[in-house]
């Protein structure tokens, strides 16, 4: 795939297509101030200036050409807006006639994502290129779209060739350029410091054998920030097994991984003042002779004993062990993202992540933030009084709720156990795929809930002046 950063450029006066942008009410008085050869063309090409449409219009030479584009809101230029045209426009190099490109860079970047690891294309297309003279936006958004192709290529990358050794070199890959420190539990220390990710992948085969996976970057004066992703590289059920149409997606099972080390190549990237802690727990819930068991009772590194109701019920399991150890240092911020609980897309559906939340205002600021950079979230509550859904008779609390209700807030209401009760702490459940295109957002991986965290985080340790 063309690297990103070449496809947003600085406006040096160089040769490209101009990009007219016109919204739909304006459409008619446009139409009318055209030459006649402009307005059948316009009617040829069927363009009203509704979102997303584009016409080509013709110039005074052979490769004098530009481009008109329909969008919603020419003030106010969303992400997506100009995703369309980066999708489908003939290769080369274009400018916007408008002075900013607002938010539309990322579209324009991530319109242009392909996960062609696997595929030899007969007719490779071609880049096109944005220059614009909106400097101060071209690294910024060139960073969110690579943390948003990050988290595509790791999701959509099939379980043979993303498994926790995989998870645990590309956590190596994002570590380096920042020189940021990277440490891995495995074996036997895994088994006595972090019993529930050892348990939950001990029947793998020995090359992905589970491990929890540490990044550790920044001035240790600063509010230490603590991320955790559920990495589970693939999730059979366990004995508790899944159909084969319920296994067929879950090679994005370790979705939660892929969108905590985004937002730990962002947070570098942008040098937040923060002491960052990024814990990954990396294992496949697999099936063998030494799988753990329904009725088995695990002890967490915590200390608390867990009754297995459901050995499909792993990624809270493996996230108790990584939120309790992120919890010992003491975090000013714990964000955790995972794959969670099917029970979260029956409730909000594939598009918006299920936001839990300890404490009332840090939810409203999630919230806003999601909307001021179109990334939304929907808040479900921690309601206290499903706790006794996971009451198990021979154990502290058991791992799958009874009755089948409010799946999603008894999942968070577990994980609740093993967050310090005086740390702010976010939880997003989100799906991390999505099951059909749009413009600038393909089928497949997807990165659902991460800008609006960056966003937060950005707001919440900005740098004096």
């Amino acid at each position: 795939m063309t690297d990103l950063a070449d496809l947003l450029k600085a406006d040096n006066q160089q040769p490209a297509h101009m990009i007219h942008l016109l919204e739909a009410k304006g459409f008619d008085a446009w139409l009318s101030a055209q030459p006649a050869p402009v307005r059948a063309i316009v009617a040829a090409q069927k363009f009203k200036g509704k979102p997303g449409e584009q016409a080509i219009l013709p110039g005074g030479g052979t490769d004098d050409w530009s481009v008109v584009g329909g969008v919603a809101d020419k003030s106010a230029l969303g992400p997506w807006c100009l995703a369309r045209l980066a999708e489908t426009l003939p290769e080369g190099s274009y400018r916007l006639a408008e002075e900013s490109i607002g938010a539309a860079g990322l579209g324009w970047l991530t319109g242009q994502y392909r996960f062609d690891r696997y595929r030899k294309e007969d007719a490779p297309t071609g880049p096109r290129v944005l220059l614009t003279g909106d400097v101060a936006r071209i690294e910024p958004t060139v960073q969110l779209a690579k943390a948003v192709a990050l988290v595509r290529d790791l999701v959509n990358t099939p379980a043979a060739d993303m498994g926790p050794p995989d998870l645990e070199a590309a956590v190596e890959t994002v570590a380096k350029p920042f020189g940021a420190t990277v440490t891995v539990t495995r074996g036997d220390a895994l088994e006595q410091g972090y019993p529930m990710i050892h348990a939950v992948g001990k029947a793998a085969d020995k090359g992905f054998a589970p491990r929890l996976i540490e990044l550790v970057w920044g001035d240790p004066a600063h509010p230490r920030l603590a991320l955790v992703g559920k990495g589970i590289c693939f999730d059979s059920g366990g004995l508790d097994i899944k159909p084969s149409s319920g296994m067929r997606l879950m090679k994005k099972d370790m979705g939660g991984a892929a969108h905590a080390l985004a937002l730990a190549q962002l947070v570098m990237s942008a040098r937040l003042p923060v002491r960052l802690h990024l814990a990954i727990a990396a294992a496949e819930n697999a099936i063998s002779g030494n799988a753990f068991r329904p009725g088995d009772i695990l002890r967490s590194r915590q200390g608390l004993t867990v009754e297995i109701g459901n050995t499909d019920a792993e990624g809270r399991l493996v996230l108790g062990d990584a939120l309790t150890r992120v919890g010992e240092d003491k975090p000013d911020l714990i964000v955790d993202f995972a794959t969670l609980t099917g029970a979260a897309r029956v409730a909000v559906g594939p598009d918006l992540p299920a936001l839990f939340a300890n404490d009332d205002d840090l939810a409203a600021q999630m919230a806003a933030a999601g909307t001021q950079v179109d990334d939304p979230t929907w808040r479900l509550p921690l309601w206290d009084g499903y706790a006794d859904m996971l009451k198990s008779d021979v154990a502290d609390i058991n791992n799958a709720g009874e009755g089948g209700f409010a799946g999603a807030i008894t999942a968070a209401l577990f994980l609740k156990r093993f967050v310090p009760d005086d740390t702010p702490w976010l939880h997003l459940d989100t799906f991390a795929w999505r099951p059909s295109p749009r413009p600038g957002r393909p089928k497949g991986g997807e990165a659902l809930g991460l800008r609006a965290v960056f966003r937060l985080l950005q707001q919440r340790y900005a740098r004096a002046g």
